[in-house]
């Protein structure tokens, strides 16, 4: 019997690849509507599943708050909120330089244990970790917990649920020596859940201005464990 819900929850479990994305600056020419698909674009969602015990131990979402990301949530506000065109330009011009400072991810989590599924707290289960595909593994500059996320969050964020908790994750651009923490020429950047029941990892593919999915480059985590297991 533990054989049939194991096999049922890998059946059940859809697999589908996320499109390549792109964190170039430059103007865009979104609409209000173009929101969700935007943000659809990119947010990431994960499980680490313990099948010895037939539970999710972690169930993760995480937006990840870029420069395209960004210009069309200030174009969706503006709308919803009635901004002036002077409002929308400020607005504006203070989130795009918002990405040139840090990397921000807006989080939603839950898990079996709750107890441990607050990042903020000392004994957490997990530590969080900002990695690219050229071995630069960078910790967070700041976990921020939401605990009543408003009804802006709730909207804009729908996986924003009262069965999760909430976080913003931000991840420096660069260290005390000026290093970027996601180089120029990676090719993915993987915002990573790790701890004692194993390890989640949220991959963003990286492509040129325009790239559509493709396949090749540089193994993501989810590859290489795939092809560590088939060897």
């Amino acid at each position: 019997m533990r054989w049939f819900w194991l096999l049922l929850l890998l059946v059940v479990t859809p697999a589908c690849g996320a499109p390549q994305v792109t964190l170039a600056e430059g103007p865009r020419e979104y609409v209000a509507t173009d929101y969700e698909a935007v943000r659809d674009r990119w947010t990431r969602e994960e499980s680490l599943i313990l099948f010895e015990d037939l539970e999710r131990a972690l169930t993760v979402t995480a937006t990840y708050e870029t420069w395209d990301f960004r210009w069309a949530y200030v174009v969706r506000y503006a709308r919803d909120y009635r901004l002036t065109v002077a409002q929308r330009q400020r607005l504006m011009s203070e989130q795009l330089d918002g990405t040139r400072k840090e990397h921000e991810f807006f989080v939603s989590l839950y898990g079996s244990k709750r107890k441990y599924n607050d990042l903020t707290r000392d004994d957490a289960a997990w530590i969080v970790r900002l990695v690219d595909d050229k071995g630069n593994e960078t910790a967070p500059s700041q976990i921020q917990r939401i605990r009543r996320p408003n009804v802006l969050e709730q909207r804009y964020y729908p996986d924003t649920t009262p069965w999760r908790k909430v976080f913003r994750i931000r991840f420096p651009v660069a260290n005390s020596e000026g290093k970027p923490s996601v180089a120029r020429d990676a090719e993915w950047l993987s915002l990573r859940f790790a701890g004692a029941w194993g390890n989640v990892d949220l991959v963003w593919e990286l492509g040129e201005p325009g790239a559509e999915d493709v396949e090749g480059g540089a193994p993501t985590p989810h590859q290489a464990s795939s092809q560590t297991a088939g060897r």
